[in-house]
């Protein structure tokens, strides 16, 4: 990688940062170590930005900078999974020490972004840059909060929402559980370099939506152009609906040939588990198929998301009307969080899953009786991001 004279190299690709009252974009590339599409994009970037006037600061930070070296996935677990809230609290303990590579990054990307939220108080944008496994369309995956939905819409490219129910510690879960705008891009496949140029062309584009970049000139229009060619033919949102996730010690292999977002059928073989047949159990698309010897999500299934629901939910939100779901039975206030519900396992078969997303909440399991649905709303800081153009009505 080619170093950049106007910043100090360490965890960084690049950096240029302005005063702590502007915004501020936060770039991940590389957080799995044999996606490095990203980190090579947000090299070309930093080049041109060297060029640029820009207002306010951007961050190019890597991610697994040992599997990117060693072109592997990771080293003993996947960096991308291991945000949960206890595991970032032991970040912050002096006498914990890592027992792998994965840890030890961690810890330092850990420490950036901590440096990075007590600096800025304007807006703070953070995106991570990925590519797949299977040929796809590029896409955006990010957890259903209005501010993330709002910022994601001003991209032309399909938005999938859901994520936060059917992986465990996202480092960009984590962060929108802070309150930022947060959010994943999948530039295309892995081997494939024109993931390279898209995701470049995303860079540029969210520095235009976020203010830093004002000018509208060949920045903007020629990458704003490759995104909307890209993701012509796609529906605007889907969600989420199904996840295969493999179990420790089995046998997975996904059948060859499957693209991200292909229609499948009813009946029809997707993969196998243990050498035996696993069968699509409805008409649904198949995304993110699993073609890489590191992973645990065999694949998830999407469907299409009408868009009078998602304006429904954005008004059902705004007026809380989430506060009345403890009146239905079995649903009651978390203990600990004044932010989540309990709901009985029994009951909650009863009422539609769709009727909690609409509200801002997506259901983890506590266990056989139990599920915790967490509100994506609550935290949101909204006030940080209230002087942006791309929330104004």
């Amino acid at each position: 990688m080619t170093e950049n004279p106007r910043v100090a190299r360490s965890r960084y690709i690049g950096k240029i940062v302005a005063g702590p009252s502007l915004p501020a974009v936060v770039f991940f590339g590389g957080i799995h170590g044999n996606e490095p599409s990203g980190v090579i994009a947000l090299e070309r970037a930093f080049e041109k930005l060297a060029r640029e006037s820009l207002k306010g600061s951007v961050y190019g930070v890597i991610g697994n900078k040992w599997a990117l070296d060693r072109k592997c996935r990771y080293d003993a677990e996947d960096l991308n999974r291991m945000w949960s809230h206890d595991r970032v609290a032991q970040l912050n303990d002096p006498n914990w020490k890592p027992n792998n590579h994965d840890e030890q990054e961690q810890i330092e990307i850990w420490a950036e972004v901590q440096k990075i939220i007590a600096f800025h108080t304007g807006p703070i944008y953070f995106i991570d840059l990925h590519t797949t496994s299977s040929e796809t369309k590029p896409f955006v995956v990010l957890n259903d909060s209005l501010l993330n939905r709002s910022f994601a819409k001003q991209y032309p490219l399909p938005i999938i929402l859901g994520i936060e129910e059917y992986l465990d510690g996202p480092l960009l879960s984590y962060i929108n559980e802070l309150g930022y705008v947060a959010f994943g891009f999948e530039a295309g496949s892995h081997d494939d370099p024109v993931s390279i140029d898209v995701h470049l062309a995303f860079i540029m584009c969210s520095l235009h939506f976020t203010g830093l970049m004002t000018e509208v000139g060949a920045s903007f229009a020629e990458p704003f152009q490759l995104l909307v060619e890209t993701g012509q033919g796609m529906d605007r949102f889907y969600e989420i609906f199904f996840r295969y996730k493999i179990k420790e010690e089995e046998s997975f292999k996904m059948n060859p040939g499957y693209q991200n977002f292909q229609l499948v059928q009813k009946g029809e073989q997707l993969a196998t588990s243990n050498e035996k047949p696993i069968l699509a159990d409805r008409k649904a698309r198949v995304f993110m198929p699993l073609y890489q010897s590191q992973g645990s999500e065999g694949f998830f299934a999407i469907r299409p998301v009408n868009e009078f629901f998602l304006g429904l939910s954005a008004i059902l939100r705004k007026w809380k009307v989430d506060t009345l779901l403890p009146i239905l039975p079995g649903v009651k206030w978390h203990s600990n969080d004044r932010h989540a519900l309990i709901v009985n396992k029994a009951v909650a078969r009863f009422f539609a899953k769709q009727i909690f997303h609409l509200l801002g909440y997506r259901s983890r399991s506590v266990d056989q009786h139990q599920f915790i649905l967490r509100n994506r709303e609550a935290a949101s800081k909204h006030t940080r991001y209230s002087e942006a153009k791309w929330l104004k009505p």
